[in-house]
């Protein structure tokens, strides 16, 4: 059996998360909310990540850049640099090092993602369908940005198949399960 107080906290952040407010973050919550260098550190660049590049000096260069289909960027001057599967700083010594190959002395970059590509939500939720990605999503805000579950949701339990796999893994439906970009996620429907 749940507790009342759980429950209510589920309920509270899912309606919260579904009107575009947030409640206010206990401190222990807060903590573990803010993005760490780390989880940056480890994001991969897929197709439809959208970056921003900015080149000092270089006004030419810089601009808002796309990451194809085929999983590279079309970059003046230098053609196709491979992002698919890489960090966003492996990214950048990529460029830097094809700008110094013949066009810049000492090309001074910086490269932050602008938006991520979108997840995928289906199954036994309100609105099925593709959302855009936020930094620190979780399965449950991306319920609440999904309208919430149906009536024959299974909430103990959440598919997911992670971009680039062929296959769905099980999860447990907790308050803290992490959505990356491109996933899909799958809510079941329960049995009764």
């Amino acid at each position: 059996m749940k507790s009342p107080i759980k429950s209510l906290g589920l309920t509270l952040a899912l309606i919260c998360a579904a009107c575009g407010t947030a409640p206010a973050p206990t401190p222990a919550a807060a903590a573990t909310a803010a993005p760490s260098a780390d989880a940056d550190q480890a994001y991969l660049l897929g197709a439809g990540d959208k970056l921003k590049v900015t080149v000092y000096g270089e006004a030419d260069l810089t601009g808002e850049f796309v990451v194809g289909d085929r999983g590279a960027v079309s970059f003046p001057l230098v053609g196709e640099i491979p992002a698919q599967n890489r960090s966003v700083a492996d990214f950048k010594s990529s460029l830097t090092a094809a700008l110094q190959e013949g066009y810049l002395k000492d090309p001074r970059i910086t490269v932050e993602v602008i938006s991520y590509r979108p997840y995928y939500i289906l199954g036994e939720v309100t609105k099925p369908g593709e959302y855009p990605y936020t930094n620190g999503l979780t399965v449950l805000n991306a319920v609440a940005a999904a309208s919430g579950f149906t009536y024959r949701a299974n909430t103990k339990r959440v598919f997911i198949k992670r971009a680039g796999s062929n296959e769905e893994q099980k999860f447990p439906l907790t308050a803290t399960e992490r959505v990356q970009p491109g996933d899909t996620i799958r809510i079941g429907e329960r049995y009764f």
